[in-house]
């Protein structure tokens, strides 16, 4: 694959304990029906974004079992498989779904089991190469979540363990029970209250994956006023800010769009000056 900078490798690399990924990524959240619900209206275009990540460098794919629920997952396989050897697919586990745009935890071992299975099954792996507790379990001690996730990294049914929409406290807690290379949490423009979770991330060497990094982009005057000076998207300045504000950053952004999957990646390559991201706030 080329580096040039109309690919995902030229944001350069990020580890995820012994896998190597391009800093730019995928999520495949939005390739499902409306309210992240059933399957897509155009099952051949959400194959052909997935097949134009791969296309344009994108090394690291990121999916969950409640995204259709599981039509994410089986498109995924449909579409890619049998996988390239540097593809890393991260799913998750942990949220049930009762209906569109509705997410209900389940942290309980015997789910999470459930969960690892049907991902296994659907995505057509041995082996998952990142398994990520979707949120924590109000009515689940965490440590019992996470413990769990350790026992399946054990039997050899997952590689690493990531955790996902945890706080600073709850992060610490995860890694006191288990090796952690990476945290997803909600980092925009618009949101940075992960910030402190971000942190620790960086001291750790555990990578960030910042889900909804496109949300309230266009509407930041930092981000409209760098986007109109270098005739590009809103969005990807967002992304481009990102991958400047911290090594340990891993976007995912998402799309169910060719054209709009190409966009995302030329951003890879864009280089934000000092000024434009003080403007932003870096």
């Amino acid at each position: 694959m080329s580096t040039s900078t109309n690919t995902a490798a030229a944001a350069g690399t990020l580890s995820l304990g012994d896998l190597s990924v391009n800093r730019l990524g995928y999520g495949a959240m939005r390739i499902t029906g409306d309210g992240i619900w059933g399957p897509p209206d155009d099952r051949d275009e959400a194959r052909a974004v997935l097949r134009a990540a791969v296309e344009h460098g994108v090394t690291f794919i990121d999916t969950a079992d409640s995204y259709g629920p599981d039509v994410s997952e089986e498109l995924i396989a449909e579409a890619l498989g049998p996988y390239p050897e540097d593809l890393v697919i991260a799913t998750k586990g942990g949220l049930e779904r009762p209906g569109p745009n509705r997410w209900t935890p389940n942290g309980r071992p015997e789910h999470l089991r459930q969960a690892c299975e049907g991902s296994l099954r659907r995505l057509g792996l041995d082996q998952v190469p990142l398994y990520q507790l979707h949120r924590p379990d109000p009515e689940v001690p965490y440590e019992d979540s996470v413990g769990t996730l350790v026992e399946l990294r054990e039997e050899g049914k997952i590689r690493h363990i990531g955790v996902s929409n945890v706080d600073v406290d709850q992060l610490r807690r995860a890694l006191a029970t288990a090796t952690v290379v990476s945290v997803q949490n909600r980092f925009n423009v618009g949101d940075r209250s992960s910030d402190e979770v971000l942190d620790v991330c960086e001291r750790e060497g555990i990578a960030f994956l910042p889900w909804g990094p496109l949300q309230d982009a266009s509407d930041h005057g930092g981000v409209s006023a760098a986007a109109e000076a270098r005739g590009v998207e809103p969005g990807q300045v967002v992304l481009a800010w990102l991958l400047a504000r911290s090594s340990t950053m891993l976007p995912i952004p998402g799309t169910s769009s060719v054209e709009h999957l190409e966009q995302n990646v030329a951003a890879a390559g864009l280089e934000l000056t000092d000024e434009e991201i003080a403007a932003i706030g870096g």
